[in-house]
């Protein structure tokens, strides 16, 4: 006989020890189901953003219209509420989250739930990743880059926590105090050591010309860094404009050995940099038409921070939300998303010029850009379409297929799992499980609609020894708790293993091959063996693997 689900639930998180979301602490994050409603200058920008999900609505279907394109059907509640997961904290929910959003029968309950998201430490946690690996890409190869993200990361999440607009991080990593590399800015490890971003200016090793084709690149949405030899080929910068931005950074330099970390100076006043192998000088000049004021002891990288962020700036609110749009969808309104030239057009430019003014009137508020793109119906329409009524993915009408980050697919398989890693914070340090796992899967030149799985992934995944850890009876904490539980029945213990797997129910006929294959307990004869076997089938099936 079946019992109460929240029952056997509840009785599998307490055999957990915790790991799930009745306690708090492990998990980043309390849902209740009951999410309060959003009022004051909070409300207003939520309601905002509903009424600009609606405008990004008409003019998406007025594309499909035109290229006569039927948009998929909306996702299931399940499929959803995994999306959203993996989309805003970088992970999937416990089984017991994804139990009480499925019986949820409030028809707000997906509005509620983003709010949540937002509010849990485990955004934070996310959010933070994801900025470092915008703006700090090279700690996932530079070993002097890597000991220095932990202060790096430490001054992002303080930047999330209080929630600020992306024009000032942008602008306080632009014009950071340059210095000594010693307590103050933050070796490795150093607890001593003051949160700052000054790692940018050392992954770019404090070179004028890494530093702006990071600048443009990055904030810009511009590959300049062709540019810096010789005109560009494809678009219409000259190699004088490339050097008149790196020129804002003339005064910046490491000192010491090349190969070593040292400290970073600045000579205020230095505004002209040479072009190198000729006698061309070249001032500091903005890639437009504006022209920068010197004042006495100007500090160049302070007046090109303020035309960066500048709200009339042609490019930097469209290249963010530009990023931000690519983060949900796997395809950027321009794709890819840092060549902003005009022979790579956008594919909706009336959607791409409203998300940018509204972005710059909502003080550049990342949050604000997640509650508008989750509340579109194209975010949750379904991926579950057949091949011949698949539709261009500029257009947007079906959720593509994306692969997951490593660190998403790690703290997936943690939380699902129930595997503790000796360090669960967002640093990863050298020798842990997390590491391994991150470094092993690692590829940064591939886009996650395209993503293929190495031979050597693939055999990480099916009998590595973190899988091999978390899919035995003996050593996982999920499947051991699923095995104990005294309130469940085979259905249910299948059940409970694919709402920590995939966040829904098996279907009948999963059940109907599943449950004889446990009871009868597989090849060995033993049911907790057999458990173990479905698992380890649902923790490497695509549908795991993947963000759909």
């Amino acid at each position: 006989m079946r019992h109460n689900h929240r029952l056997w639930i509840g009785t599998v998180c307490l055999v957990l020890g915790g790991f799930c979301a009745v306690a708090v602490g492990a998990g980043e994050m309390q849902t209740d189901g009951k999410a309060a409603q959003p009022d004051g200058p909070r409300g207003a920008a939520a309601s905002d953003a509903r009424a600009l999900a609606g405008q990004i609505d008409r003019l998406l279907a007025a594309g499909w219209a035109e290229a006569k394109v039927r948009p998929a059907p909306p996702a299931d509640d399940a499929e959803y509420l995994r999306r959203v997961y993996l989309d805003l904290v970088g992970k999937v929910p416990t089984a017991a989250e994804a139990l009480d959003f499925l019986d949820d029968p409030s028809p707000d309950k997906r509005t509620r739930l983003v709010e949540t998201l937002l509010d849990s430490p485990a955004y934070l946690t996310h959010a933070t990743e994801a900025y470092r690996m915008l703006l700090l890409p090279e700690a996932d190869t530079d070993d002097q880059v890597r000991g220095l993200t932990p202060t790096f990361e430490a001054w992002l999440r303080k930047k999330v926590a209080d929630e600020a607009g992306y024009d000032q991080i942008v602008k306080e990593v632009l014009t950071v105090r340059l210095g000594s590399l010693g307590r103050r800015a933050g070796i490795a490890h150093d607890p001593r050591a003051e949160p700052s971003p000054l790692a940018y200016y050392v992954a770019k090793d404090a070179k004028p010309e890494n530093l702006a084709a990071g600048t443009a690149r990055t904030f810009l949405g511009i590959r300049l860094e062709c540019a810096q030899c010789h005109n560009h080929p494809f678009d219409h910068w000259k190699r004088e404009q490339f050097w008149g931005l790196a020129a804002f950074f003339a005064g910046v330099s490491k000192q010491g050995k090349a190969d070593a970390l040292g400290p970073i100076r600045e000579v205020a006043d230095r505004h002209e940099l040479a072009i190198p192998e000729t006698r061309q000088i070249v001032k500091a000049a903005f890639l437009d038409a504006k022209k920068p004021q010197w004042g006495r002891r100007t500090v160049g990288r302070e007046l090109l921070a303020d035309w960066v962020t500048a709200p009339d700036n042609p490019y930097f609110a469209r290249a963010a939300v530009n990023r931000v749009w690519a983060r949900f969808f796997g395809t950027g309104i321009i794709d890819p998303v840092d060549d902003l030239r005009p022979d790579n057009p956008p594919s909706h430019p009336e959607l791409l010029d409203l998300l940018a003014r509204q972005f710059r009137s909502h003080g550049y508020d990342q949050k604000f850009l997640i509650r508008t793109i989750t509340a579109t119906k194209a975010y949750a329409l379904t991926s579950a379409v057949g091949r011949s009524e698949t539709a261009p993915a500029n257009l947007f009408a079906a959720m593509p297929v994306r692969t997951l980050s490593p660190g998403q697919l790690f703290e997936t398989l943690a939380q699902a799992t129930g595997f503790r890693d000796g360090s669960r914070g967002t640093f990863v340090y050298e020798g842990s499980a997390k590491d391994r796992f991150v470094e092993l899967f690692t590829n940064r030149d591939e886009k996650p609609t395209e993503g293929e799985t190495s031979i050597l992934q693939s055999l990480a995944l099916m009998n590595g020894p973190l899988m091999v850890s978390v899919t035995s009876p003996e050593t996982s904490d999920t499947l051991a708790a699923v095995a104990q539980a005294p309130y469940l029945d085979t259905p249910g213990r299948i059940e409970t293993l694919y709402l920590a797997a995939l966040c829904r129910r098996p279907r009948p006929d999963e059940l109907q091959r599943l449950v004889p294959y446990v009871e009868r307990g597989g090849p060995s004869g033993d049911r907790s063996k057999a458990l173990a076997d479905v698992f380890w089938a649902l923790l490497n099936s695509p549908e795991f693997r993947f963000n759909h």
